[in-house]
């Protein structure tokens, strides 16, 4: 799986109206309140009581408004405490009104004329007025604008737990898909070109596109376009990627999104969302709808985690099922789905009529994984000498997305060390950091811990070399990595039936590091937790799975669908303490076989463990010197030999000094490991 960088992204608008807004406008109310407060204390009284008090020259001014007969008069000081409003209200220098309505607007004006007369006469100040205009806008404003505030926020927040405020509909589209559409017009730039490798599995995605640009081809003889197909595979081996290029080559409308797009807080929103789904997709018939990791809604019914606290996903899976192969038509509606969990998806989902085709996309071979890298080191500047094909073999069970980041991890390191080019030194290196981690020479090793962890790793190394199924040894390291003190890495050969036999040697090699422990060092250690976990999952495996114990010969445990058994074991407790005997048994066995071979080439074992303490890394050709050459050759022996002396050539040829290395051509792949 490959694909070239696409270089014209488009991202999403953002929303004109955020919180930031939603905070400024509270701010400016808070302030207009504080600005616009009024300071003073007003006391409605009669029009008498009015009169009263502004014939006794306690009004210093009165402010009318003709239009809602109301007057307002502003006391001195002396009116004020007459009247006792000074000790009230909100401080000594706050005016104190006086508000009342007038008897009648147009002669207002004589009543304060008669008024000012006689307080002329007094020798009293007179009264000044003011006529103002009503203004109901600013009162509606300061009356109304909380609940409209409250409102605008209470909306946002809707528009924003349903989808953002771009969805359109507000609150009420939270039921609405979350597709995105792609077209002629707005389309993906991925094509069937840009995918390298899966070739079974992109003639199966080829035929679906020409079902949709020649229908009448496969009509025309009765019959029918597939309902749908499901990609299934491990993590990073491109069934995302397959959906883009069909999304690029289709020319039909494509509808894209994830099924975790129909889980929502709010019960029935996953089922009204399927429902809007297929209504978009009938509308633009013909189409394909891709929904990525499908076992977000599809998980088996009746097998939720949550314990039936919520079924609101088994309602969306079976909206689903009848949008997908229901009473009504669906026709020219073809669904995709992607999935890693294929075991969880619920049988009805995965039956005919529904996902017609399960296309398995499996870990890329060595063609495949050539191709992959060919497409990643496009745009990368490597050395002309790498060889392609060698470094494709290196990297045995490595995913498309695994290569990709190979390559991005190489083209890193050599940038760091300033290098013009990427070399094959580079790639080694990246994988090293990708399988093991990151080097950690700083770590503080004492000799004795340092000698221990040589006597470990070297009894892997010996183990493994002289055992018929152990797997070819690459690269043996007590430098730390990542959270391990030493490593070594292996090729196991690609086999699609593992003998018995093959199974007990494997677990041979992984004890001979504790083997090794306690036959040079007199004890045992806790680094070979790693190894010890390993071999118990793989003896019980062996006992529950493959049925290849004695006392419980044909017999399979193990439920693959994880639909079966739940919370009760399909044994009893006799099955189960027969069970715990048999792993003991083969593990216990494998241990004392490991401990013989040991003491057989102890002498061998010590020259491994004195080279590993000395040069901290050593490969194929330093054990193959020790132990020579091994008794039962596998077709990875002759690939690393073959690799050597092709890599000793070009060393020949191009003048290096160090052409008889012993690290040439043997530099680790991705394969199982055994750790301290």
């Amino acid at each position: 799986m490959g694909l070239i960088p696409n270089k014209n992204s488009n991202p999403g608008k953002k929303s004109m109206f955020g919180m930031y807004w939603m905070y400024l406008l509270i701010i400016a109310c808070l302030f207009g309140l504080y600005y616009f407060q009024d300071s003073s204390q007003t006391k409605s009284v009669d029009w008498t009581e009015f009169e009263a008090a502004a014939k006794a020259g306690d009004i210093s001014k009165i402010e009318v408004v003709p239009e809602s007969g109301v007057a307002v008069g502003v006391l001195t000081k002396a009116g004020a405490k007459r009247l006792k409003m000074d000790r009230e209200g909100q401080g000594p220098d706050s005016e104190k009104r006086l508000k009342t309505t007038i008897p009648s607007s147009n002669k207002i004006q004589d009543k304060i004329d008669v008024w000012n007369e006689e307080l002329s006469k007094e020798g009293k100040p007179e009264i000044s007025v003011k006529y103002e205009k009503s203004s109901d806008l600013m009162k509606i404003f300061w009356y109304f604008g909380p609940i409209i505030l409250f409102i605008a926020i209470m909306v946002y927040m809707s528009r924003r737990m349903s989808g953002g405020a771009g969805g359109g509909g507000g609150i009420f589209s939270v039921g609405k898909s979350k597709a995105r559409i792609f077209d002629k017009d707005n389309g993906t730039d991925v094509t069937f070109k840009d995918v390298a490798g899966l070739a079974e599995a992109k003639v199966e995605i080829e035929e679906i596109v020409e079902f949709l640009k020649n229908p009448q081809r496969y009509t025309e003889l009765g019959a029918k376009i597939p309902r749908g197909a499901l990609l299934v595979g491990p993590p990073g081996t491109g069934k995302t990627l397959l959906a883009k290029a069909v999304a690029g080559e289709a020319g039909v409308p494509f509808l894209s999104l994830s099924g975790s797009d129909f889980v929502e807080m709010f019960v029935g929103v996953g089922a009204a969302r399927v429902r809007d789904l297929f209504k978009q997709a009938k509308d633009k018939a013909p189409c394909i709808v891709f929904i990525d990791e499908i076992d977000a809604v599809g998980r088996a019914r009746g097998k939720n985690p949550n314990m039936g606290s919520n079924d609101e996903r088994e309602n969306t899976l079976n909206q689903m099922l009848t949008e997908m192969d229901g009473f009504g038509s669906n026709n020219g509606v073809i669904v995709l789905a992607a999935t890693n969990r294929a075991d969880m998806l619920d049988k009805a989902l995965l039956r005919p009529g529904r996902f017609d085709r399960q296309i398995y996309v499996d870990l890329p071979e060595l063609s495949d994984r050539v191709e992959i890298f060919n497409v990643h080191l496009r745009n990368i500047k490597v050395n002309s000498r790498l060889d392609v094909e060698q470094l494709a073999r290196q990297t045995q069970g490595f995913s498309g997305a695994d290569i990709a980041n190979v390559c991005n991890e190489a083209a890193l390191i050599a940038a760091r060390n300033n290098k013009q080019a990427v070399e094959w030194d580079d790639f080694m290196a990246a994988i090293d950091r990708i399988v093991g981690g990151l080097e950690k020479r700083s770590r503080v090793i004492t000799d004795e811990e340092k000698f221990a962890i040589a006597t470990h790793e070297a009894g892997h190394a010996t183990i493994s070399w002289m055992i018929e199924y152990g797997n070819p040894l690459v690269k043996v390291t007590i430098v730390p990595r990542g959270r391990a003190l030493g490593a070594a890495w292996y090729a196991p050969e690609a086999r699609q039936i593992i003998p018995t036999q093959a199974l007990l040697d494997t677990m041979c090699g992984m004890l001979g590091g504790r083997a090794a422990e306690e036959v040079f060092l007199g004890q045992i250690g806790t680094g070979a937790s790693d190894d010890l976990e390993k071999t118990t999952k793989l003896a019980r495996a062996m006992v529950m799975m493959y049925g290849m114990s004695d006392k419980l010969p044909n017999v399979n445990y193990n439920d693959s669908t994880g639909q079966e058994y739940g919370f009760t074991k399909p044994y009893s407790e006799d099955t189960a303490k027969m069970i715990d005997d048999e792993v003991i048994r083969i593990i216990n066995s494998q241990y004392e076989r490991a401990k013989e071979i040991l003491r057989e080439f102890a002498k061998q074992h010590n020259e491994i463990r004195d080279l590993l303490v000395k040069k901290e890394v050593i490969y194929h050709d330093d054990v193959q010197a020790i132990l020579g050459p091994r008794k039962w050759k596998s077709r990875t022996d002759e690939i690393i030999e073959i690799n050597r002396k092709e890599e000793q050539k070009k060393a020949v040829e191009a003048g290096d000094n160090h052409s008889g290395d012993t690290d040439a051509g043997t530099p680790p792949p991705f394969v199982p490991k055994d750790r301290v």
